[in-house]
């Protein structure tokens, strides 16, 4: 394998908070490799985003969710119903911690699902609330996970390409943390929330101040709300020159 077929390829399928503007939806992620991704997140229609980006739906190995706020796994059941007319057969496992497991399932058994002949297996895959929390390992991917702060149990994630060891840590939805910054040392790019400076959530300059402490490759700022002010994005450049804000739609090699 060469070493550009080798790289893995980050998708930001969505980089909006709860609520945001008409140019970006609820913010979702994935991981391209070369036969397997992994998706992050599905507070929207995720399924249309991963269309859009070009990714073979064929190729989902598992679903991580963060946490069980709406924005993050209100689609789920959409999820399971488009990939199930898609085609997709095989069981489908689901990584998040227990609190966000049991949203989804509470949210996919409203609907009678009685008619869906052969609709995949889920498979429910609780994630510890602990740093280094073993996530998944295998078919191309190592990720494990560190909880962050916010106002329900949530998981941030560290993700490697194993076949050539890129990396990238996502820091969910949090208040700055110690646990996170460590989850994001020397990652090759990391995916954070700028949301703002209050309760649950972490504003431009901690995100860069994290980004700094962590010695990252770069930052990429993601759940960004409707009334973001450039002066908070040139303050955050202050503290991480390498910063850049999230685009739906936008990919990235590592």
């Amino acid at each position: 394998m060469g070493i550009a077929s080798s790289l893995a390829t980050l998708h930001l399928l969505g980089t909006g908070a709860g609520f945001s503007d008409g140019t970006r939806t609820t913010t979702m992620l994935a991981f391209e490799g070369a036969e397997s991704t992994l998706v992050v997140d599905c507070g929207g229609d995720v399924v249309q985003r991963l269309q859009a980006a070009g990714i073979d739906l064929a190729t989902i190995t598992a679903l991580i969710l963060t946490h069980e706020h709406p924005d993050h796994v209100g689609g789920f059941p959409l999820f399971m119903e488009k990939i199930w007319l898609a085609g997709r057969r095989h069981p489908v496992p689901v990584h998040g911690p227990e609190a966000a497991l049991s949203q989804a399932r509470r949210t996919f058994e409203t609907f009678n699902t009685s008619g869906w002949e052969g609709l995949p297996e889920i498979q429910w895959k609780p994630v510890p609330l602990e740093p280094d929390a073993p996530v998944l390992e295998g078919g191309h991917w190592r990720v494990t996970a560190a909880p962050g702060t916010h106002s329900v149990p949530v998981i941030g994630l560290r993700v490697e390409a194993t076949p050539n060891g890129g990396t990238v840590t996502y820091s969910a939805d949090t208040e700055r943390s110690d646990a996170i910054t460590q989850l994001a040392r020397g990652a090759d790019i990391l995916v954070h929330e700028g949301t703002g400076g209050f309760g649950g959530h972490t504003s431009m300059a901690d995100a860069a101040q994290v980004a700094a402490e962590a010695n990252a490759g770069r930052l990429i700022l993601v759940h960004l709300p409707p009334d973001m002010a450039e002066r908070d994005v040139e303050q955050a450049r202050k503290h991480f020159s390498a910063l850049e804000l999230g685009s739906d739609g936008a990919t990235y090699s590592f």
